[in-house]
């Protein structure tokens, strides 16, 4: 997976502690930690087992299904052109993706994919300042609206051309299933953070809700620096936070953030610092963060409103702009 494009979250977790007894062992606080997708995961979970190695093994899942950067993985089959039947994972977050599609007129669209690579922000060597003959060549390969999975269980493309990258999407649904994985093992407790998505169930070791702490898109001398915005305490949900102002390249009309819009095929022009979102997944958090980094706040402010069980909360250099949901901090 690519470098994660994502605010990461800071998460303000209490010390280990032994909470009562099954019908055989206790189940305790427990900590699985690593890197992954070329960013860091931190997972704390109550159960009476160590399931670090069950963690791995989803994960290596997700990555041999979707990962963009794995040439013998499910979605690079797909973007070669190859015939393939969709797996589960594939099916899942396709359907995710078009549904986020309808519901943000189009700002959120994985088959923007070509035109991320053309920029040099994805997972082929790219052009750091791409010709206009360049991007509309690509931009009739975009999309997601007129991709499907046909009746035989095949990826049907928009065109021969078009590929996927679903990596706006793909940490967040990473998150709901190591949560999954964890609750079919009798954690219900949880909190797993993928490169600043996190999933979160049941209580924290304290007993309460999982309080986690929102970076403040704030840059300093030697790059971005964590300070904290807010601390928000939830469970039972997603969270994910997405900003530009961590994955940029200055170019000599300025400079080109990751985000790319599918209407023009160039670096979205936003006056969105940072955007958090509370779903009741992580996928679907992940990728209205996504949708509203390519929005103006106004237009991203009235998507989340129209959206619901999901909250926002916008940060732009003048002011902050939640939804009415948003929790309290």
């Amino acid at each position: 997976m690519k470098t994660s494009f994502k605010i990461i979250l800071a998460l303000v977790v209490g010390p280990m502690l032994m909470l009562g007894a099954g019908c055989g062992r206790p189940k305790v606080y427990r900590t699985a930690d690593g890197a992954v997708w070329n960013t860091t995961y931190h997972i704390t979970y109550r159960a009476s087992v160590d399931l670090h190695d069950s963690i791995r093994a989803v994960m290596r899942g997700v990555e041999a299904s979707l990962s963009p950067f794995s040439k013998s993985s499910l979605i690079s089959r797909v973007n070669r052109g190859e015939a393939v039947v969709a797996d589960t994972l594939m099916i899942r977050v396709l359907t995710e993706s078009r549904r986020v599609w309808e519901l943000s007129g189009g700002a959120f669209d994985p088959t923007v994919s070509p035109l991320i690579n053309l920029w040099g922000f994805g997972y082929k060597p790219g052009d750091p300042e791409p010709s206009q003959a360049k991007i509309d060549s690509l931009l009739p390969l975009v999309g997601i609206g007129e991709c499907h999975i046909s009746a035989s269980g095949e990826v049907v493309k928009k065109a021969p051309g078009t590929e996927f990258n679903f990596s706006a999407i793909t940490k967040g649904y990473g998150c709901d299933l190591v949560g999954e994985m964890l609750a079919r093992n009798g954690a219900t407790d949880y909190m797993v953070e993928i490169g600043g998505e996190i999933a979160l169930r049941g209580s924290n070791p304290r007993g309460e809700k999982w309080r986690i702490m929102v970076d403040a898109p704030v840059e300093g001398a030697d790059g971005p620096v964590h300070e904290e915005l807010a601390v928000v305490a939830l469970t039972d949900c997603g969270v994910a936070t997405s900003g530009n102002y961590r994955n940029f390249r200055e170019t000599g009309e300025g400079r080109a953030w990751h985000t790319i819009s599918p209407v023009t095929g160039r670096p979205a022009h936003t006056d969105i610092l940072s955007a958090t979102v509370v779903a009741p997944t992580a996928m679907l958090a992940d990728a209205l963060a996504t949708a509203c980094m390519a929005s103006r706040a106004t237009d991203a402010l009235a998507m989340m409103r129209r959206i619901p069980d999901a909250e926002a909360l916008l940060v732009t250099a003048d002011t902050l702009l939640r939804t009415p949901g948003f929790p309290e901090f």
